[in-house]
């Protein structure tokens, strides 16, 4: 039987944040608005899930049409080598580095570092609050990033999120829009793909596989992270927007939504929205890898399976090249 509060949903550090604190106005640099970000054309879609598969608690319904304007984004996550020249060119200090520790999965943490763990979450015990796991150390202080760098970077809270796209020239999607480009084009289908989750035998997406969470079989290639460009593209070109890690979006978490032109969530919360699922998905417990799930998690809080990928707005992109940058 699944169980809606357990599974690959990130924990989070408990932080009660009523209101949107700009905690990174401060413009780090020039506008990096990439050229290789795709052009998402906007439109109308209908928006959530509730067939007998979704979490109706989670507010993925009722459905709705929904439309957005036209916007870029980028095809895949944030990597470990963006975010290594974003953490160079700034000195950025992030969250789980401040704290001293994030969040691990179980399987993922060696011997040695299992020693140092400081606690779990009674309600998830597979999780593991690890000293001196960052995104530079994934599974805690004898871990390294030096083979992953297209990897997305993970144990990147909201608040590194936003101070990134700051640096970038970007912003966070809203989860409108995260939606929207996830279907590709697609109608109220499941998956960025479709309806059937592995189409002719195939994996498409980095997910659990085996026995959650005692036995991970990665008959899918992988037990943690896969590189950012892994499997097939949905239809706008866009790479993993179901599993790999979770995404922060711009909106405050909320179970009832309201708005059908460019929704942006509420003004004030306590979590921030997240999509798209995580290598640690599975049916048994957490299928909120299809593209109408959801989850939220603190700002501040940070995991092994988080990760975000930027957006920008058209004319921005134009002012930037119209700048020469």
């Amino acid at each position: 039987m699944k169980n809606p509060e357990a599974g690959c949903c990130p924990p989070g550090r408990n932080s009660h944040v009523r209101e949107e604190a700009l905690y990174f106005k401060e413009q780090f640099g020039k506008s990096r608005i990439q050229e290789e970000m795709i052009y998402i054309p906007g439109g109308s879609f209908r928006m959530g899930a509730e067939d007998r598969e979704s979490f109706l608690q989670d507010g993925e319904g009722p459905v709705r049409e929904v439309t957005v304007d036209p916007f870029l984004i980028d095809p895949v996550a944030v990597t470990n080598e963006s975010f290594c020249e974003f953490v160079r060119q700034t000195g950025y200090i992030t969250d789980a580095e401040q704290f001293g520790w994030s969040f691990v999965f179980h399987l993922l943490v060696s011997d040695r570092t299992a020693e140092t763990v400081t606690g779990s979450v009674p309600q998830a015990p597979w999780w593991l609050a690890v000293p001196g796991a960052d995104w530079r150390h994934p599974e805690g202080p004898d871990s390294g990033i030096d083979n992953r760098m297209n990897h997305p970077a993970v144990h990147v809270s909201y608040r590194d999120a936003l101070a990134y796209c700051n640096w970038a020239g970007k912003r966070l999607p809203t989860e409108a829009e995260w939606e929207f480009a996830a279907r590709g084009g697609l109608e109220s289908k499941k998956y960025p793909w479709g309806d059937e989750l592995m189409p002719d035998g195939k994996h498409e997406c980095n997910i659990w596989q085996g026995e959650f969470p005692l036995n991970n079989t990665a008959s899918d290639g992988f037990t943690g992270t896969a590189p950012v460009q892994s499997y097939s593209p949905n239809g706008y070109g866009l790479y993993n927007m179901s599993g790999n890690v979770w995404e922060w979006c711009s909106d405050w978490f909320t179970e009832r939504r309201a708005g059908n032109q460019n929704p942006g969530g509420p003004e004030k919360g306590m979590a921030k929205v997240t999509k798209g699922g995580s290598y640690l998905c599975h049916d048994s417990y957490c299928n909120r890898y299809r593209v109408a799930a959801r989850s939220s998690n603190t700002p501040d809080s940070s995991t092994g399976n988080t990760g975000f990928r930027c957006v920008a707005d058209p004319a921005q992109n134009r002012l930037a090249s119209d700048a020469g940058i």
